[in-house]
């Protein structure tokens, strides 16, 4: 089997990077978490809109989201920073984090039972600091490709990404469940039009019937608000790259899923727990379906575009993948493989995935991909509800 470097946590999860992140409960408190994070070298930290003047179901899935990065395999230890009088409590998304994680370093910080920004800023830097040096004395150990939860995505896509970028995603796919790891599928509203496809390969008639509701209660959802979903999906870029429809669009976007059996069927951000192929009901949107998948487990993601993004996880190494060479050298500074060579016809899909896997390799032995490099540390989470 492949082999990789990591860190074994104590119930057997493997991560590949092991940080120290700063999560606000509330959008509040999002500056305070931006300026512990910067005295502190080494440290990550997220922001977000929400926490507060939420709908009970819609927090829940907000402090889902939360709860699942401070998880997450990759993070050695989170500090969760509260404004104190949200919704979304810090020592609540704290209790769960350990509860989740009883071995993870697990602290938090409520600004005005702290005395306000500049004490709770101040307690929060020792808190990192602490943290920061715990885990710089943690020793890798080695694991293999089946340690992987591999978070599948594309955004920006064109019409080459289902020829080029998305079938060499899917070859790895393959050999990640080949090798006994896991891969999320995601983006409900992208496989419209290709329902079939996917029941398919369920591994029985119960996980082919939630493919068949998820997505049709996404159209519904849609339906509901009198829109037509033509008129978000596919995007005006996705159509400046040659896509007509949203079918066309499903059509590419089911590749990156490969061509093993549909093992599990889950809802947004809940925990990846099964072994093969997963789908994970979520939006469409990037960042709001890569932070689905970081929460729900994945410690390695291959983003594919045909337009270019540099969008990237605080916690999780995200590789973008270009579906052609202009996109590649036109935005390189966010792209870190190009699957355009297929496109040329100087590589084959095979030796793109070869190319995946060597680079996940090298990632578990600290090579740091584009989004990390530019500090992408994007964060969004799917809005059930109304703000109130």
């Amino acid at each position: 089997m492949k082999k990789i470097m990591g860190y074994r946590r104590e119930d057997g999860k493997f991560g590949l990077r092991n940080k120290v992140i700063i999560i606000p409960s509330v959008h509040c408190a999002n500056k305070v978490c931006e300026n512990i994070a910067r005295k502190c070298n080494g440290a990550v930290y997220i922001n977000h809109q929400h926490g507060c003047s939420q709908l009970e179901f819609d927090a829940l899935q907000t402090r889902d989201v939360l709860i699942g990065h401070g998880s997450n395999a990759n993070v050695f230890g989170v500090l969760i920073i509260g404004l104190g009088c949200e919704v979304i409590q810090a020592k609540a998304v704290a209790e769960k984090i350990k509860e989740a994680t009883p071995y993870k370093k697990v602290e938090y910080l409520v600004i005005q039972e702290c005395g306000g920004s500049k004490n709770t800023i101040e307690n929060g830097i020792k808190i990192v600091n602490e943290m920061l040096e715990s885990a710089a004395k943690l020793q890798k150990s080695e694991g293999d490709f089946s340690d992987l939860i591999l978070g599948t995505e594309c955004g920006g896509s064109d019409s080459y990404s289902g020829l080029s970028a998305n079938p060499a995603l899917g070859s790895l796919s393959d050999f990640v469940i080949d090798e006994g790891g896991a891969v999320i599928l995601a983006e409900t509203t992208e496989l419209i039009g290709c329902e079939a496809i996917l029941a398919k390969r369920a591994k029985n008639d119960e996980i082919a019937k939630k493919v068949y509701d998820k997505i049709l209660a996404y159209e519904n959802l849609v339906k509901s608000f009198h829109a037509d979903i033509r008129g978000a999906n596919p995007s005006p870029g996705n159509m400046a790259g040659g896509l007509s429809t949203i079918e066309e669009k499903s059509l590419g976007c089911v590749y990156k899923a490969g061509t093993r059996t549909l093992m599990d069927v889950i809802d947004y951000a809940k925990p990846v727990v099964s072994k093969g192929l997963t789908f994970m009901n979520t939006p469409g949107n990037d960042i709001e379906q890569l932070s689905a998948m970081v929460a729900g487990g994945a410690n390695i993601c291959v983003f594919t575009t045909g337009r270019g993004t540099p969008t990237g996880s605080a916690i999780v190494p995200t590789i973008k993948m270009s579906s052609n060479t202009f996109c590649y050298e036109n935005m390189n500074d966010a792209i870190d493989i190009n699957a355009g060579s297929i496109i040329d016809g100087v590589k084959t899909k095979e030796e793109v995935r070869d190319e995946l896997i060597e680079l996940i390799v090298r990632i578990s032995d600290g090579e740091l991909v584009k989004a990390e490099l530019n500090e992408q540390n994007d964060f969004s989470v799917w809005r059930l509800a109304t703000t109130c």
